[in-house]
């Protein structure tokens, strides 16, 4: 649950913090106080899109927190160790600190999210969120209105047979989507693959036929330059011979016959002087290597010849691989990788007609599959509406429309190119089908004995929609609880002895979660654990619980806008009571 709430520079508050505690808690306040932003504030903790507008004058940036109380081994507990959060032990459960901070002056609404101390994008919190909170207003009593959301209200009352129905038939359907996507690639575009293949099986044809292979197209470069420079490199190799090694007829001096007498004239002074000594040594091994130099040299001279057939053998080569590199690749060992990918595509491209039968054979298979998997899922969704129908008929009478029910209709849409699929009297029917399944779910009110059902946009009032959202979530709360529930005025359009039964259910629902709701009703504030005031007086706005004599001059005021008025505390003296000896009956 949500055990304490701060707020700094949001709006009208300048600093305002709010601690919570299990039970029902009302937050009142005139219009205009400050009652939104405590729910703007909540909203920015579980995820909601930031508004540097929201940011008070002369704050440099608008800063939330929120301090959840959460199950140790629960799933937001375990959503935030994810995330690298820090958890506080509390007891036996866990404490969780949730901060935002939104920049002033940022268009783009630039803000830092926090969860348990370490900073992590905001869409984390609106995971988060989803096991902390749910939150209810006029926006949620419009999108209820939605078939989808209709859809989504009985499959969260179904549980998890739903659940595992559900999931089943998606895994399904996005198998068959895809089977599906792929034989009509192969099918459609036959034609188009076809030449694809005859191209291919040009290109593999033209590149066998000269079969190069890795790094030859560097190796033939490297020996055209050698052969096509041959004379000059048996030039280079003799000259160097001669000039260490001089010519047999040659009378001139070369390297090794000076390094000879220098070496000689060394040696007669051996002994004499270490120095001299290390000097004629050095000169010795300059001598034996410029020997094995001279050696080679006359070795690659003799061996060098010019070849010229293997040189335009090496030519034609080089150009037979030039016309695959210009064709498909930048080198020879990308024509060798494109060789390589075209006989795998080919196989493939080659296989079509297998390919074909055997997607035919899948996708009969998987339309089976999610036929069965179809009217599991809505034989659960019929159970489950009646269900639905029995206890959420229960709720409104207990919320002063004892002669409305809802009607959850569950249809199919026929289609005779759509699914096969089985009626509970055994017949079959063709329906459309969908990534849901094959039912169209849909509320319908029938507001007395004599009224047709009709749809809830057109069949029911603000205030009646208010009261169905909340019997919905009084059924729902025992199916798929989560610990804190924050409704936003869907009392609105709500008087007189409705008033005092919507107060009356957010009180049952609060036994068994933590419940905020934000309300103009005394009605609904007098069924309340905890009061809480917003005041705004001048530019500063407060946030003050009351009790005694102080909740009694708020809910006279809440009656007749006279706070000190002895009349008007005798009243809500009466609600009071009236509201205690209600919990208390209900409690016994």
């Amino acid at each position: 649950m949500l055990e304490e709430l701060r707020l700094r520079g949001l709006g009208v508050i300048e600093d305002a913090t709010l601690e919570l505690g299990p039970g029902f808690t009302a937050i009142t306040g005139e219009t205009g106080a400050g009652k939104t932003m405590l729910l703007t504030g909540l909203g920015l903790l579980l995820g909601g899109r930031a508004d540097s507008a929201a940011v008070r004058r002369g704050h440099e940036r608008a800063d939330v927190d929120g301090r959840f109380r959460v199950a140790a081994d629960g799933p937001a507990a375990r959503r935030a160790l994810d995330a690298g959060a820090d958890l506080e032990p509390e007891g036996d459960g866990a404490s969780l600190v949730i901060s935002r901070a939104v920049a002033a002056g940022d268009a783009s609404g630039r803000s830092r999210s926090f969860l348990g101390g370490r900073s992590v994008p905001v869409t984390v919190l609106g995971e988060i969120a989803e096991d902390l909170v749910a939150v209810h207003g006029q926006a949620d009593q419009r999108g209820l209105l939605r078939p989808a959301t209709q859809r989504r209200v009985l499959d969260r009352y179904a549980g998890t047979e739903a659940a595992d129905a559900l999931s089943a038939y998606t895994a399904v359907f996005a198998e068959l989507a895809a089977v599906r996507a792929e034989l009509t690639e192969v099918t459609t575009r036959r034609r188009e693959r076809m030449q694809e293949a005859d191209l291919l099986r040009l290109g593999l044809a033209e590149i066998n036929a000269v079969a190069p292979t890795p790094g030859e197209d560097r190796e033939l470069k490297a020996l055209v330059d050698r052969l096509g420079h041959i004379d000059l490199l048996t030039r280079a190799a003799s000259g160097g011979h001669e000039a260490l090694a001089g010519a047999e007829d040659a009378t001139a001096v070369d390297a090794l016959g000076l390094l000879g007498a220098a070496r000689r004239a060394l040696e007669e002074a051996h002994g004499r002087d270490p120095a001299l000594d290390e000097l004629a040594t050095r000169l010795s091994e300059a001598t034996y290597l410029l020997a094995d130099v001279a050696a080679d040299l006359a070795s690659y001279a003799a061996a060098t010849e010019a070849d010229p057939a293997k040189l335009a053998h090496a030519q034609q080569r080089l150009a037979d691989l030039a016309g695959l590199t210009r064709k498909y690749a930048p080198d020879v060992d990308g024509v060798i990788a494109w060789a390589e990918h075209a006989a795998a595509r080919l196989a493939e491209l080659d296989g079509d007609d297998d390919r074909v039968d055997a997607l035919t054979a899948r996708h009969t298979e998987l339309l089976a599959t999610l036929a069965d998997n179809a009217e599991r899922l809505s034989a659960v969704r019929a159970a489950a509406a009646e269900r639905l129908e029995r206890a959420v008929g229960t709720e409104l009478a207990a919320l002063a429309m004892p002669q409305a029910r809802v009607v959850v209709a569950v249809e199919r849409r026929p289609d005779e190119h759509g699914l096969d699929v089985g009626r509970p009297d055994g017949s079959r029917q063709r329906v459309a089908f969908g990534p849901h399944g094959v039912d169209e779910v849909e509320l319908l009110l029938v507001a007395h004995p004599d009224a047709p059902p009709r749809p809830l946009h057109r069949g029911a009032s603000g205030g009646e929609l208010s009261r169905l959202m909340l019997a919905l979530e009084v059924v729902l709360a025992g199916t798929d609880p989560v610990p804190t529930f924050v409704f936003d005025e869907v009392d609105a359009g709500v008087g007189g002895a409705a008033a005092v039964e919507v107060g009356r259910r957010l009180a049952l629902l609060a036994r068994t979660a933590q419940v905020l709701v934000v309300t103009h009703l005394p009605q609904v504030a007098a069924f309340a654990d905890v009061h809480v005031v917003v005041e705004r007086t001048g530019n500063t706005t407060t946030v003050v619980a009351v009790d005694g004599e102080q909740r009694l001059q708020e809910l006279s005021r809440m009656l007749g806008g006279m706070a000190d008025s002895d009349l008007g505390r005798g009243h809500a003296q009466e609600l009071l009571t009236a509201a205690t000896d209600s919990k208390a009956a209900t409690r016994a």
